[in-house]
């Protein structure tokens, strides 16, 4: 499986006894726009073109429209993600420098003040996207059938895409931001409209709030809780917040509008 490879180990309890078992791998991934590095971050080595993709878009640094390109080029140690920008989108790459490494648990590494890590979101726009109480509890249900370097190794996060009543996309990683960007790019390369449900594995922080906001997406439904603050921003950028999901019950915390009992929806 990529992303994962078997490593030997010594197993204690009754009695110890050597084995294998199958890890996931973290390389270090070097984001590059127009030729110069702007983060290196640690993550698992597969879809790393909707890495690209994700990163800049999540990031602010470009629109979809002022992508040109994305190639990945292996490294000794790692791979290079060179994402080719339209010139008028460079100006952007100023405001956001990110040249410090970050680790695979890092949301805002880099960041260098307080303004740029606390920066407005876009209020989503409003949308006739609904999804009722089965549907939620089904979206997470859906869940561990995508999350193959998770069942392999026990040690990835997973962020999938609820629409039209199923998951249609979904990608894995060894850190939950890297996660979310890898399914914003696929998301965005895949032509698919955000109007759906962002399905989170992880606990949901300001960040990943902030991630599905600049994806435009209505709904986060997550099966860890969130914190206070990305409560407020989800409520303040018009998406609706689900948490402490599970496939028998959940809890609302934003924009409890979009849940509707017509089993049509979603």
């Amino acid at each position: 499986m990529k992303g994962a490879r078997v490593t030997p180990r010594l197993a204690f309890g009754p009695s110890v006894t050597p084995g294998d078992r199958v890890l996931p791998e973290e390389v270090a991934v070097a984001l590059s726009f127009n030729g110069t590095t702007q983060a290196v971050m640690m993550a698992s080595p597969g879809d790393l073109v909707d890495f690209g993709y994700g990163f800049a878009l999540t990031e602010g640094i470009a629109g979809q429209d002022s992508i040109l390109s994305v190639e990945v080029e292996p490294l000794p140690r790692g791979h290079d993600v060179q994402v080719w920008l339209k010139p008028e989108a460079e100006a952007r790459l100023a405001t956001r420098r990110r040249t410090m490494a970050g680790p695979v648990g890092c949301g805002l590494c880099g960041i260098d003040s307080v303004e740029q890590a606390l920066r407005d979101m876009p209020i989503v726009a409003p949308s006739a996207f609904r999804i009722s109480p089965s549907q939620v509890m089904a979206a997470v249900g859906a869940l561990p059938a995508e999350q193959r370097l998770h069942d392999a190794t026990r040690a990835a996060h997973c962020a999938a895409f609820w629409q039209a009543g199923r998951i249609v996309l979904a990608r894995e990683d060894v850190g939950r931001h890297n996660a979310l960007d890898k399914l914003v790019g696929a998301i965005a390369r895949g032509g698919l409209s955000p109007d759906g449900a962002v399905v989170l594995t992880c606990r949901v922080s300001t960040d990943m709030v902030q991630k599905v906001a600049m994806l435009g997406a209505p709904m986060i439904i997550a099966v860890s809780a969130p914190t206070v603050e990305a409560v407020e921003l989800a409520e303040a950028a018009g998406i609706t917040l689900i948490a402490l999901a599970r496939p028998d019950r959940f809890e609302v915390f934003s924009h409890s509008d979009r849940l509707t009992e017509d089993s049509h929806v979603g």
